[in-house]
């Protein structure tokens, strides 16, 4: 085992490009045996064109009711992650349920569920923890399942305090089994709590894990386990430094996407800490009545070549809104076979609260933006989908992407508002990036029920590329439902 720190303050590189912003039961349609992938390959480029996109919803289905849990977290909660794999035939998925006879924080245990033949059925829940945030799920090809806990070792209704990450190995083919409990190792004692924003993620070819817990403003711990199932390394991935705040501190990263390939390990986040100018602050204050409010505006990007040597590269700040207090929040990320990474957030131009008091020229747009990066520069911008101010407000949101088995990069997204006719726009869409920087036409994804918030059973988590899109999450109009869709792209 080999405890790596990385070193206290990691510099900031920053990154600006022209024209960029500053740096079961069912439910619709019945549930349908999982049909096979294709085992003919598209033809690609030099053998004709490749298979047209035509979007073909093959299921939707509703998979648990849940109840709020007023403990600041949610289903979704952990969108960074995912709580949604695929192992052959099966798909699984984690789900979040609110135990009425306990306090908050803590007053929440994960189930889990499995969808065969027979649609989604629950396989088993917690029956002995309790915990704040939603659990994300691992596979590796073929199994085993890894489920990501977190359970409290408060007393009952204890309002916060200590927790213990697990994680919980499940047998696909008897998830009803003995499972095992793995306890990763850590450098030190670190002080886990019920807050854990914690990010999952697995090497399904590779068979390997890594879990990263943050602890309070300052880092995160990570625990690396190999193929051999030893957790192989441990260290801490240091914030980047907030030099140009009025009070100067650390930026702490939430919500990442996190990859991991063939040992190396990519991290993309936003900033997440109180709001660190004073005028913003105070002007913030007399609006709500609170002390504090959170920026998320700045995305951080970093990575390590090999996480078993634990050294991660400079922070590099992929975009910004800090100068109109606007917004950013992660979609996805992605690592090709050529080592170049894909990026995908969503963007808002700024905090409308304060345009006319601080910026009052300044036009909104929301924005959905995609990025590549080769080592640790941008090498190609682009915005996806945009609802600017004076135009059209179809607002683009949630946005991930899946790949295909030959490589091909998609990104499905929600839209609601109104289109340049006043008409209302509620609908989830699906766009081709092409090798060559340019984007396809995007075409609508004929859901009956559109998905405004959702996991995929993405790579990240070690499900398979596939020609078949999955989701799992919120419809547009389904509050209290976690519900799934299955579409195959043509």
């Amino acid at each position: 085992m080999r405890s790596l720190t990385i070193a206290l303050v990691l510099p900031i590189v920053m990154l600006a490009a022209a024209g960029a912003a500053e740096p079961s039961s069912k439910l619709g349609l019945a549930p349908q045996p999982t049909p096979p992938e294709p085992t003919s390959v598209a033809p690609g480029p030099t053998a004709g064109e490749p298979a047209r996109l035509r979007p073909v919803v093959e299921a939707e289905e509703e998979v648990y009711r849940y109840e709020p849990a007023d403990n600041g977290a949610g289903p979704l909660w952990c969108h960074g992650s995912t709580c949604l794999v695929r192992i052959g035939e099966d798909s699984f998925a984690s789900g979040l349920e609110t135990l009425k006879e306990f306090k908050p924080l803590n007053n929440c245990r994960w189930t889990l569920w499995r969808r065969g033949p027979q649609g989604w059925q629950l396989v088993r829940k917690d029956e002995t923890g309790r915990t704040r945030e939603p659990c994300p799920l691992g596979a590796f090809s073929g199994g085993p399942l890894f489920l990501s806990a977190n359970p409290t070792l408060t007393a009952a209704n204890t309002y916060a305090g200590p927790a213990r990450p697990e994680i919980l190995e499940f047998s696909p083919a008897d998830p009803k089994g003995p499972f095992k409990t793995l306890l990763p190792e850590w450098d030190g004692k670190p002080p886990f709590s019920e807050h854990s924003y914690r990010s999952f993620a697995a090497d399904g070819p590779g068979r390997e894990l890594i879990l990263l817990q943050n602890i309070g403003y300052t880092h995160a711990e990570w625990s690396f386990r190999d193929k051999e199932g030893r957790w192989a390394a441990k260290g801490k991935l240091v914030w980047p430094w907030g030099a140009e705040y009025d009070k100067p501190e650390p930026i702490r990263v939430c919500y990442p996407n996190v990859a991991l390939k063939g040992r190396a390990v990519y991290f993309c986040g936003v900033s997440d800490i109180i709001e660190p100018y004073r005028k913003w602050r105070e002007y913030k204050k007399k609006l709500t009545g609170r002390d504090w409010d959170y920026d998320f505006r700045r995305l951080f990007f970093t990575w390590c070549p090999d996480i078993t040597a634990g050294k991660f590269q400079p922070w590099v700040e992929i975009a910004s809104r800090d100068k109109t207090c606007g917004w950013i929040m992660p979609g996805d990320l992605w690592v090709g076979t050529d080592g170049r990474v894909h990026l995908l957030w969503m963007e808002r131009a700024l905090d409308e609260r304060l345009r006319k008091e601080f910026f009052p020229g300044a036009k909104q747009s929301h924005a959905m933006n995609y990025a590549r990066v080769r080592d640790g520069k941008v090498v190609l911008r682009r915005t996806l989908a945009e609802a600017a101010e004076g135009g059209p407000s179809e607002v683009p949101s949630a946005g991930r992407f899946q790949v295909t088995p030959e490589g091909r990069l998609f990104v499905v997204y929600y839209v609601a508002g109104r289109d340049s006719s006043g008409k209302g726009v509620s609908e989830n869409r699906i766009v081709e990036l092409r090798p060559d920087g340019t984007v396809g036409q995007h075409a609508r994804v004929p859901l009956e029920h559109p998905m405004s918030a959702y996991f995929t059973a993405t790579v990240r988590g070690g499900s398979p590329p596939s020609r078949v899109l999955e989701m799992l999450g919120q419809r547009a109009r389904g509050g209290g439902t976690i519900s799934y869709a299955r579409v195959r792209l043509w």
